[in-house]
C-alpha cells in the first residue's frame, strides 16, 4: 500500500510498504479520509513520535475490507470511523471510565501506524458505524467535532440559552460553533487572528465575530453581551493572552475552559485573579473526549449532530493525496500559510 512515513522531524516520505497484519480481533479498515490534527503539526515539525519510523494520523474513517474471526457486529463494506485511543483498561482512570485520563494508553498515528495511509488494521473495540447520509470526510472529523463537545458541553456545561465565547477558531472552535449554534445558544461570539477563519465562523452560525489584532476581544465580547460577559468562554487557541482574555471575558458564576495547547506558562495578573475570583468563575481543563461506555458520549453525541445536518464542507480548506502531503507540511513549517481542516485522501481526492 501507499503510505506516508515520519523517521524523523520533517522528514516525512511517500512510500509502499506492506499492508498492515490484521489480528484476530481486528479489521481492515480501507481508508477513505484522513484529517490533519492541530497535534500533528508540532509532532512532525517539531517533537517527533513515540516510535519511529511511524504512519501518523489519528482523524479517519473508511470501509471495513475484511474481518479478524473474533470480531462480531461489523462485516465486509460497512462504514466505520476510528476513535483512536486505545487505552489500557487496567489503571485507575480507565477503571472510572474516564478514559482520556489512561496512564498507559496506546494510540492511533503517535504511538503506533494510523492513517496517512491507504490501510490501516484497526481494533474492533475501536470502530463506530457511519450512519447513512454523512461523508466519509465529515466522518474524519468526527474526532476534533467530539473535542469539541467535551470542552464545551462536558467540561463547559453548555446548556441552552447559554451565550458562548469561543477564543481561536480553528477546526475545533468551529465545530463548537455549530454544536452551539444547534442546541440553542443565545448568542455566539467567534475570536481569531484570521479574517478567513472568521467568515467562516459566521457562516456555520456565530453572531459576532472578533478580529483580537484589531480590536480588545474583551471589550467586544462585553459590549456584545449588554456588559454580563459570556456564560461559556471555551480556549482553543492554547495562547497565554488569549487564556488570559478568556477569563476577563466571562460571567459572573460563568465557567472557562482551557482546550488548546499551549506549552507555556500562565502568570495571571491580578485583575484577572480578581475577576476569576469575585465573579466566581469555574475554570476547567479539557483534554481529549473519551468516556464509558467508550468512546462515550462526546463521540456518540457528536455523530448524532452530524445525522441532523452539521458538516465540515466549509471547514476543510484543503483536501489532498498522500503524494502532496510532505509539501503541504513544508508550507505550514514556513509559516504564516493558511490553512483550517486538512483532509487527505489516500485514494485521490473524492468530488
Amino acid at each position: 500500500m501507499k503510505a506516508v512515513r515520519m523517521y524523523k522531524p520533517k522528514d516525512l516520505r511517500v512510500e509502499d510498504v506492506e499492508k498492515p497484519v490484521m489480528q484476530p480481533d481486528e479489521v481492515m479498515v480501507k481508508v477513505h479520509a484522513c484529517g490533519v490534527c492541530g497535534s500533528d503539526i508540532p509532532r512532525i515539525l517539531t517533537y517527533g513520535a513515540h516510535v519511529s519510523p511511524i504512519i501518523c494520523g489519528h482523524e479517519f474513517s473508511g470501509e471495513i475490507e475484511a474481518v479478524g474471526d473474533q470480531v462480531e457486529g461489523y462485516q465486509v463494506g460497512d462504514r466505520v470511523v476510528v476513535p483512536p485511543l486505545i487505552p489500557c483498561g487496567h489503571c485507575e482512570w480507565c477503571k472510572k471510565g474516564i478514559y482520556s485520563l489512561c496512564e498507559d494508553y496506546d494510540y492511533y498515528g503517535s504511538r503506533r501506524d494510523g492513517a496517512y495511509a491507504q490501510y490501516v488494521s484497526v481494533k474492533k473495540t475501536n470502530l463506530l458505524k457511519v450512519p447513512d447520509g454523512v461523508s466519509y470526510e465529515d466522518a474524519a472529523t468526527l474526532d476534533p467535532c467530539a473535542n469539541a463537545w467535551h470542552g464545551l458541553v462536558n467540561r463547559g456545561h453548555f446548556k441552552e440559552g447559554d451565550t458562548v465565547a469561543v477564543v481561536g477558531a480553528g477546526p475545533i472552535g468551529l465545530f463548537a460553533v455549530q454544536i452551539a449554534h444547534m442546541k440553542g445558544a443565545k448568542k455566539i461570539i467567534a475570536i481569531d487572528v484570521w479574517d478567513k477563519k472568521l467568515e467562516i465562523a459566521k457562516s456555520v452560525g456565530a453572531d459576532v465575530v472578533v478580529n483580537s489584532l484589531e480590536n480588545d476581544p474583551v471589550k467586544a465580547v462585553m459590549d456584545a453581551t449588554d456588559g454580563e460577559g459570556a456564560n461559556v468562554v471555551v480556549d482553543f487557541s492554547g495562547a497565554p493572552v488569549a487564556q488570559q482574555q478568556a477569563i476577563m471575558m466571562t460571567a459572573k458564576m460563568g465557567r472557562v475552559v482551557f482546550l488548546g495547547i499551549s506549552h507555556k506558562g500562565l502568570d495571571l495578573k491580578p485583575e484577572t485573579v480578581d475577576t476569576l475570583m469575585r465573579g466566581q468563575i469555574e475554570l476547567a481543563g479539557s483534554w481529549n473526549s473519551f468516556t464509558d461506555p467508550f468512546p462515550g458520549e462526546d463521540w456518540t453525541e457528536s455523530l448524532k449532530m452530524y445525522e441532523k445536518g452539521m458538516t465540515a464542507k466549509d471547514i476543510i480548506s484543503h483536501r489532498i493525496t498522500l503524494d502532496e502531503v510532505p509539501e503541504i507540511f513544508k508550507n505550514i513549517d514556513k509559516g504564516h500559510y493558511f490553512f483550517n481542516k486538512i483532509m487527505i485522501f489516500p485514494w485521490g481526492v473524492e468530488k
